[in-house]
């Protein structure tokens, strides 16, 4: 049985989708912070069968919620303060996310205009389905 040792201050991210750690490590840039991350992959769970673990030994305030709803919004966040659980925090869809993936549309605006950001707008929440501000262009998120 492996041991991940417990956290003192951070947060800790639970029930992701197994194999999506690393994509989530890289969207939320946690390797231009200075803290201790634990990412452990493929962990049993009664609840999904698989999943993975992320242990972050930081500020909760470092963690960017909405890139991680838009990632999934049904992972757990759970904040942890003295080594204990203090916070459960539950991720919705953001309305509207900044720079997190490229509009795909040749013809759209931001190809063109390289410092303009990338905005992308929730079209249907229930199909999670986003929509580049400019163009209209959808985003599959089967595509991260």
């Amino acid at each position: 049985m492996l041991n991940v040792g417990r956290i003192e201050e951070g947060f800790v991210l639970d029930h992701i989708q197994a194999g999506m750690s690393l994509s989530i490590y890289e969207h939320l840039q946690l390797d231009k912070l200075d803290c201790t991350v634990a990412i452990i992959k493929n962990a049993r769970s009664n609840k999904m069968e698989k999943k993975d673990i992320l242990k972050v030994e930081c500020d909760i305030d470092m963690l960017d919620l909405d890139v991680l709803g838009f990632l999934d919004h049904n992972i757990t966040v759970n904040v942890i303060k003295n080594g204990e659980i203090v916070e459960k925090k539950e991720l919705k869809l953001p309305r509207q996310i900044k720079n997190v993936i490229r509009c795909r549309n040749p013809r759209c605006i931001t190809s063109i205009e390289q410092e303009l950001p990338q905005i992308f707008v929730l079209a249907d929440p229930v199909k999670e389905v986003y929509r580049c501000k400019y163009c209209e262009e959808k985003f599959d998120k089967r595509s991260l």
